[in-house]
């Protein structure tokens, strides 16, 4: 595996899905939160939940389980709801579990192999060695779609 290019060490927001641990960068994230009532917007994705008021803004909610193909999974108490910021729009994403901020030396991030955990390569921006932890980091940008955050705006809008 081929280093990928970061500039400077990576601190990450560190969740997880099924077994598995993944990151996302800390500058992405806005807040971790506590699952809340979903609204669900008719015609949206199956992996779009619906849409939550958050402090006064509609936020639309993304399970990523269901984003991934993984299979479902009745949330818990340590469900969470960690609000990124993608091309200034806030979006959730739901988690099994999100409990840990970790600076990742760039020498230790490899480029993803082609699949990983059943997720397409393209969702991964790299996979961190961190002693005995593998963690996969994510690409925001490829996880949501420009085209599927306009689909998003436009719900929000008739929300």
């Amino acid at each position: 595996m081929s280093k990928i290019s970061v500039e400077k060490d990576l601190k990450a927001i560190v969740f997880q899905l099924r077994n598995e641990e993944y990151g996302v960068e800390v500058d992405q994230v806005r807040s971790i939160e506590r699952l809340q009532h979903i609204t669900r917007v008719p015609r949206s994705p199956e992996f779009v939940k619906g849409v939550i008021n958050l402090r006064g803004v509609v936020t639309p909610i993304i399970d990523l389980r269901s984003r991934f193909g993984m299979e479902a999974q009745e949330y818990t108490d340590t469900s969470r709801v960690i609000i990124v910021s993608i091309e200034d729009m806030n979006v959730g994403l739901v988690v099994d579990g999100a409990n840990d901020v970790i600076d990742v030396p760039i020498e230790a991030i490899e480029a993803p192999p082609e699949v990983v955990g059943g997720i397409e390569a393209d969702y991964i921006r790299g996979i961190a060695k961190l002693d005995k932890r593998l963690l996969i980091i994510l690409n925001l940008d490829k996880v949501l779609r420009t085209d599927e955050i306009k689909e998003m705006e436009n719900l929000e809008a008739n929300t």
